[in-house]
């Protein structure tokens, strides 16, 4: 074995390790919800990436179906926490939550408030751990595949299904700020694989 040949399969070796570790570390963070295995993840999905786009031979043939599926479990179980960690940063605990996962807004009224009263609330962005897993899902595997134009697809689908209940500021906020730390952990899971079944 030649100097480039051992360099190149240190490259996969990385590739491989780095999407191990940040797939291990998603799926830890996914089950059991702690920002702090979020940022190690991180950092393994960043080496990834490098060593992916500094790799110079072609993907082995027994490595691509590997890459591609520790590529889609970070992107998928990666995201959840992403999205959490990313709201906890930007919004704290500013709208509390309803009985199935989404959150308690006001019910938007013409009669004045009463004084003493509470506001009635109905709960909004139901379902979003299981949107956001199909979501990701769709984002990756459409980046993964080579077709990047389904990302639209996937987001305009999301923004047309969620449209009726952003009528609430704290709604929109949520929805915006989750949607991108979403897509964009699904969008650097799916760049690692690309670069490096290119």
């Amino acid at each position: 074995m030649n100097l480039v040949e051992a360099m190149s399969a240190l490259g996969w070796a990385v590739i491989i390790a780095a999407l191990a570790g940040a797939g291990v570390l998603s799926v830890l963070a996914y089950l059991r919800p702690r920002p702090i295995l979020l940022w190690p993840a991180a950092g393994a999905v960043v080496v990834s990436i490098v060593a992916a786009a500094t790799v110079a031979d072609p993907v082995p043939t027994v490595a691509a179906p590997l890459v591609a599926l520790l590529g889609m479990v970070v992107a998928v179980f990666g995201g959840s926490p992403a999205a959490a960690t990313a709201l906890q940063l930007a919004m704290g605990s500013s709208a509390p939550p309803g009985a199935h996962g989404g959150i308690l807004v006001a019910v938007r009224s013409d009669q004045p408030a009463v004084a003493g009263v509470a506001a009635p609330r109905r709960e909004v962005l139901r379902g979003g751990l299981t949107i956001g897993v199909l979501e990701r899902l769709g984002a990756a595997g459409s980046i993964i595949a080579g077709f990047p134009e389904g990302l639209a697809i996937v987001v305009a689908v999301k923004g047309v299904g969620r449209f009726t209940e952003l009528e609430a500021p704290e709604a929109r906020e949520r929805f915006i700020i989750g949607t991108f730390a979403s897509l964009i952990w699904a969008c650097a899971a799916a760049l690692a694989v690309h670069l490096a079944t290119r």
